[in-house]
């Protein structure tokens, strides 16, 4: 519920603070005095799009506050949650706007965009008039404003309908990955039975590479390395150690220990010959081969270079390559069963969402039914008892919401043909039509706001009448404020401000003011008489006031 709106420097208004009720406002004045800034400057704050020029002049800054208070079930709350946002029982919108045109929005006394602003309104506050297209005249809204009255709860079909959609793309994806693979078919099979033949590994490459050197080399360093071979053995450098060592051995006990360290020494040296000995024998060991071993080194080698280069990947990456080509195959042989079981499965998800729509289609054309014998029950006391209101439905494409097209038509007089309702009914009849649409939706509607901006206009005397009337039932434990002309209406409400214009040194300024029982007579004396206000108008509107 809208509980304040404060409005500082905007348009024609200075300083304005309103502290409004539950139940039927109504905001009354001259034309031109200044009621419609009123809902430009609540626009200004939800964040809705409007006129520009809003800062009044002179001013650097504007500035609009609207309180909100909210029930603890309120959809506000989830808004907030979703935007990181204060949640408190009490919501503080505030906007400004400089003179140069530069917006800020705060909630709560947090920055926020203007895109929170509009989600947060959606919850906060509808508005209607004659020339609606935000709410009831809106045709792709009807199928939810249906809903809304036959209260379906669509969490079922739209699980469903997620369901049924990402089996459809998991099949598109597996058709497409089986024609692909088909299409190869002939190629993975020679290209799998290349590789398998072959049977590369990885880091073969690398080792064939070296394996190949070394018998190349071999022939070239096996005389050398005999040769060095032959210097350190027994009959050459090994055997001359061991006679000095043996001589010097034999010296030793003469020489009063002088020759200890050398003898340790040749000791040492004997121990690493004897090394040098083992590694120049593995070495020997290992440069003896048959050349047919080189021969089947280098064609084992050669393959499996071409086989990378033709397939333009490195050594290296042949077996992962031989992996991905027969898990290829393998998807050939698999994918009709793999889309056997997919298909199986559409049928499966499809019969759901069918079954699930067909039962939605059913509730909401029993709904239809009901939504058009309660607005023909409305219509008769707005003076429209000769028109026909209809819920039209057409098959539409299917979605998370089942496959209706649903639209509001009406005819105006018996025998004249139906159609859209922002089309046929004339500026009068469409206010009544649309009054009598909100009295059918928002029976049990809680924590909305709603503004009805000259929703009588065109209509008068028992019409009129009746528009407040139903103003004031749909105002019955909710708020609803309403913008008039209408004597009638103004009667029904059950608080009243009067808006009113006045020049003072030179300035233009618009004032809003509560009216006391007394000054609310007489302003619907006025209503009904013009400037001066006679005992009989006087008289009238207590009439009014009391019916």
């Amino acid at each position: 519920m809208l509980r304040g709106l404060t409005i500082k420097d905007m348009l024609l208004i200075d300083k304005l603070d309103l502290d409004f009720r539950s139940g039927l406002n109504v905001l009354t004045g001259e034309t031109g005095a200044g009621k419609s800034i009123l809902l430009d400057s609540l626009g200004f704050v939800l964040g809705w799009r409007g006129r520009a020029d809003l800062v009044r002049t002179g001013a650097d800054q504007g500035e609009v506050t609207a309180v909100f208070e909210l029930g603890s079930d309120h959809p506000a709350r989830a808004v907030l949650q979703d935007a990181g946002l204060p949640v408190e029982d009490d919501l503080i919108l505030r906007r400004t706007n400089t003179s140069d045109g530069r917006k800020n929005a705060y909630v709560n006394d947090r920055r926020c965009s203007g895109e929170v602003l509009r989600r947060l309104s959606e919850t906060l506050i509808e508005l209607h008039g004659q020339h609606d297209d935000r709410g009831l005249l809106n045709p792709r809204g009807h199928r939810d404003l249906l809903d809304a009255f036959a209260k379906i709860d669509l969490t079922n079909i739209r699980a469903a309908w997620r369901h049924l959609s990402g089996v459809q793309k998991q099949l598109n994806s597996e058709r497409a990955a089986l024609e692909l693979a088909q299409a190869d078919a002939e190629y993975l099979t020679h290209a799998s039975l290349e590789l398998s033949e072959l049977a590369p590994e990885v880091g073969e490459d690398a080792s064939l590479d070296a394996q190949r050197r070394l018998m190349q080399a071999g022939a070239r360093i096996r005389e050398d390395i005999s040769k060095a071979g032959d210097a350190i053995g027994a009959q050459a450098a090994e055997g001359q150690i061991h006679d000095a060592a043996r001589w010097l051995q034999e010296a030793a006990d003469q020489a009063e220990g002088r020759l200890d360290a050398p003898i340790e020494a040749l000791s040492r040296v004997l121990g690493e010959l004897a090394e040098a000995q083992r590694g120049v024998e593995e070495c020997l060991t290992a440069l003896d081969f048959n050349p047919l071993d080189l021969e089947a080194c280098e064609e084992r080698l050669f393959a499996i270079r071409a086989l990378a280069r033709k397939h333009k990947v490195t050594p290296d990456e042949l077996p992962a390559m031989a992996l991905d080509f027969g898990a290829r195959l393998a998807a050939i042989e698999t994918g009709a069963d793999n889309i056997t079981a997919l298909e199986r499965d559409l049928v499966a998800a499809t019969d759901t969402y069918t079954k699930l729509s067909d039962k939605i289609s059913a509730t909401r054309r029993k709904a239809g039914t009901a939504l058009s014998k309660a607005m023909g029950a409305e219509l008769a006391p707005l003076k429209l008892e000769r028109a026909v209101f209809t819920v039209a439905f057409e098959s539409g494409t299917k979605g998370a919401t089942g496959c209706d097209d649903v639209s509001f038509v009406v005819a105006t007089n018996p025998g004249a043909p139906a159609g859209p309702i922002d089309k046929i009914a004339s500026g009068g009849e469409l206010s009544r039509f649309l009054l009598a649409l909100k009295v059918c939706l928002t029976k049990d509607e809680t924590g909305l706001t709603m503004i009805f901006d000259e929703i009588d206009r065109g209509v008068g005397g028992a019409t009129a009448d009746a528009v407040g009337r139903r103003l004031a039932a749909i105002a019955d434990g909710s708020q609803v404020l309403v913008v008039t002309h209408s004597p009638q209406v103004a009667a029904r409400g059950a608080h009243h401000w009067q808006v009113s214009k006045s020049v003072n040194k030179g300035q233009t300024l618009s004032t809003v003011a509560k009216l006391s029982a007394p000054e609310r007579t007489d302003e619907i004396a006025r209503m009904l008489s013009g400037d001066t206000i006679t005992p009989e108008a006087r008289a009238a509107a207590v009439a009014l006031i009391d019916g």
